[in-house]
């Protein structure tokens, strides 16, 4: 019994990989595809029909071109960077519930890799890592300009986080746990977050623009004054890690959004009908990747839309709006549970 639940978890940590990058790589695809629409151009079109295998022909590019480390930089931690930035993008998806589980032979199979019952505070955790990653290579680069992407990353991640956690306390508080599957299951039956938590659903939203370094809030890379901020040095594969972590945590916090506040894999009015679990359990994990692929268009459509902050507008938007705005948010919630004899 336990091989077998080994086994099936295994499984679907491979699954959850592999899903991650392939999302991930065409992802860059969809992006140039949505932008040229938006402009009104074609896009790419050679490789393959549609251009279709373009993110193919770019990681074969990415793999044969020249690695190049500068002599100047602090070698072992110029290495390092990439991979903690691509090794922490993927941690987080390992609390996440994918559906409601499989019974195989008389036997139940959760689609989540772990459910931890903190698991929100262990995305948090991981998220807090991520900017080490931009920070070391930004540092080991031994370039000015990298260095001012990697202080611009880590101050507007670490901002940003703040007001992030805060409109979770209030999600936290009114589901009265830290589980993320326990958060997917109270939403069955078209009660999503989003219906009661408006306000820190838009708060969440916008930090997870700044903590993807997405558009507006893509000062880190700012290529106008900045070359390619943080990984302007870096070449080859590695700087192919570095954009894979940020279409990854797009892709991550899509799903982190589509679960918290907007059900997850649980479909509104299906408990009208009778359907085999495993069948409704499949159905359930397509429609959570629908809500996925919403936020990632949506992600994309922000930046062909909306021009980028300045620097000191990012700052002021996070520390003088989002976090008041958070605080604020706890204390309706506090004061609508207690008026509504939730909490004595």
């Amino acid at each position: 019994m336990l091989t077998s639940q080994l086994i099936f978890t295994i499984i679907l940590i491979v699954a959850v990989f592999s899903i991650s990058l392939v999302i991930a790589m065409y992802s860059t695809y969809a992006e140039r595809k949505v932008a040229a629409f938006m402009q009104d151009r074609i896009g790419p079109n050679r490789a393959g029909p549609f251009g279709i295998l373009q993110p193919l022909a770019d990681g074969v590019k990415l793999f044969m071109k020249e690695e190049i480390i500068p002599t100047v930089s602090n070698r072992w931690l110029f290495i390092l960077g990439p991979g903690v930035a691509m090794t922490t993008a993927l941690m987080t998806s390992a609390v996440l519930p994918w559906g409601k589980g499989l019974t195989i032979g008389g036997e139940f199979y959760a689609m989540q890799v772990t459910d931890v019952n903190i698991g929100i505070l262990y995305m948090f955790g991981v998220v807090s890592i991520g900017v080490y990653g931009i920070m070391i290579g930004g540092w080991a680069s031994n370039n000015k300009y990298s260095l001012m992407g990697a202080l611009r990353a880590s101050s507007q991640m670490i901002s940003y986080e703040i007001a992030m956690g805060l409109a979770i306390i209030a999600l936290v508080m009114m589901t009265g746990t830290l589980s993320v599957r326990e958060i997917a299951e109270q939403q069955a039956g078209a009660h999503w977050n989003v219906f009661y938590q408006p306000l820190g659903f838009l708060i969440f939203i916008v930090c997870a623009f700044a903590e993807c370094n997405r558009t507006p809030f893509d000062l880190p890379e700012c290529e106008s004054e900045l070359v390619g901020g943080y990984h302007t040095e870096y070449s080859s594969m590695k700087l192919g890690f570095y954009l894979f972590a940020e279409y990854i945590n797009m892709f991550i916090s899509s799903a982190v959004i589509s679960t918290l506040y907007f059900g997850g894999y649980n479909m509104p009015f299906i408990g009208r009908f009778v359907i085999d679990p495993n069948i409704l359990s499949i159905l359930g994990t397509v429609f959570l990747f629908g809500k996925i692929f919403f936020f990632i268009f949506f992600f994309m459509w922000i930046r062909w839309t909306i021009p980028r902050f300045r620097y000191d507008q990012l700052m002021n938007l996070g520390w003088k709006n989002l976090i008041p705005l958070a605080i604020a948010n706890i204390f309706i919630t506090g004061l609508v549970m207690w008026l509504t004899g939730k909490v004595s």
